[in-house]
């Protein structure tokens, strides 16, 4: 893996930024601990244009801004505010592992294999992300469990449906999007042939 291009740091940053506005959006309440919402399809954006490295960087970013804006609200303490900030915020990227697949489907016009790929790869990174929230819940969270329930339950839950509701609703509009608009998915190239 080589360096990211000036083009892939700026498209990381500014879909970050995205990423921001669209999580200060109303989410759907299921519960008061439950939300659903697409703010993280920026950041898969970005993994399916960039990679891997790219949308780790703008999953980072989307974290930091989020605790300068005090969007980051519920941070007990450092331990679990880097984990379920940076560190889970970056693992987003983890998607971007499924680029060359998507890239390679968009290229031989297979529509249906893409979705696929696109689908797998956001369940993957919402996966990833919500996998460090659910050790945040076992250990940080464990007390908010109602009676009789375990830490471990009530954060298997809790982050388990957010997981699979999140990640469901971005398939669901990533694939819509990139099927309407695949061209999305190609990097702009200057004349000499070199993505800019």
């Amino acid at each position: 893996m080589g360096k990211l291009s000036l083009q892939a740091m700026i498209e990381a940053a500014v879909f970050a930024a995205f990423a921001l506005l669209l999580d200060l959006l109303p989410s759907i309440e299921v519960t008061h601990v439950i939300s659903l919402s697409f703010a993280m399809l920026p950041v898969f954006v970005v993994a399916f244009r960039w990679g891997f490295k790219a949308s780790v960087a703008s999953g980072f970013i989307w974290s930091l801004l989020q605790i300068v804006t005090g969007d980051a609200n519920d941070i007990l303490n450092p331990i679990q505010g880097i984990m379920e900030y940076p560190v889970a915020f970056s693992f987003i990227g983890f998607a971007g592992l499924f680029r060359p697949l998507i890239e390679r489907s968009c290229r031989h016009a297979k529509r249906g294999t893409m979705t696929f790929w696109i689908c797998l790869s956001v369940l993957a990174g919402s996966f990833a992300r919500y996998f460090w929230h659910f050790v945040a819940g076992v250990f940080f969270w464990g007390s908010y469990a109602p009676k009789g329930q375990s830490a471990f339950l009530y954060s298997f839950i809790t982050n388990g449906v957010t997981m699979i509701g999140n990640g469901i609703l971005c398939a669901a509009v990533a694939a819509i999007l990139f099927n309407a608009a695949p061209q999305l998915l190609t990097k702009y190239r200057n004349q000499h042939g070199h993505a800019a």
